[in-house]
């Protein structure tokens, strides 16, 4: 298959590289059909972040279930799924209470590498979500913000206990800021501002009058 490969800052390769199998008995092989390119790949790729060999990348990712392992139940091949960033088992105590990305049992997506033509995908049931049917081909970019920008503003909506009658502030009008923006308006809060350090268009700046006072003489 071929798949992106990161080998040092600024230097990004599409290679070929060895079809995923199943590994252990939860994994499950998708056929990729869209993945994206997230903030934290820049950092990388800009040397925030030290590149020490080559590591495949993304971790966002839509696809279509080619193969799954003995023991996955709930997903199924031809079935067209959402992942997430972190696999997840979903049953854990710390799952449970909201926080998947701090699964006991998680593993990093990331470094597996969904910018690929397949992925496999560890704990299959805990971390993919199967749509109802197919989606049409004009909502598939929607869906692939559902696997890691969307899922990380709504949680921090619910964490700001966004809801009726409430004001929010959004720090940051990023992919992720406005997702929380959307949350927080389908969480049903009254007044929601975002915040940025984006410079203003000209019609957009507030306008300020001076007035001159004129010295009276005796």
């Amino acid at each position: 298959m071929r798949g992106v490969v990161m080998h040092a800052p600024g230097d990004v390769r599409v290679e070929d590289r060895d079809d995923p199998t199943i590994i252990a008995p939860t994994d499950a092989i998708i056929r990729v059909s869209a993945t994206c390119i997230c903030g934290s790949d820049l950092w990388p790729y800009h040397g925030i972040e030290h590149v020490h060999e080559p590591a495949a990348m993304g971790h966002e990712y839509v696809g279509i279930v080619e193969e799954v392992g003995s023991e996955v139940k709930k997903i199924t091949p031809g079935q067209f799924v959402v992942g997430s960033f972190f696999a997840s088992d979903n049953t854990c105590e710390i799952c449970q209470a909201g926080y998947h990305s701090s699964c006991i049992n998680r593993k990093l997506v990331g470094s597996i590498g969904t910018q690929a033509q397949l992925a496999r995908i560890p704990l299959a049931d805990g971390t993919l979500v199967a749509t109802p049917e197919l989606p049409p081909a004009d909502l598939i970019p929607s869906l692939l913000a559902a696997s890691d920008v969307l899922g990380t503003g709504w949680f921090g909506a619910v964490a700001a206990e966004a809801g009726p009658g409430k004001m929010v502030a959004v720090v940051g009008d990023g992919a992720v800021g406005l997702l929380a923006v959307l949350a927080a308006k389908q969480l049903g809060a009254q007044r929601i501002i975002a915040m940025s350090r984006h410079e203003p268009p000209p019609e957009a700046r507030p306008r300020v009058r001076c007035h001159r006072h004129r010295r009276r003489t005796g």
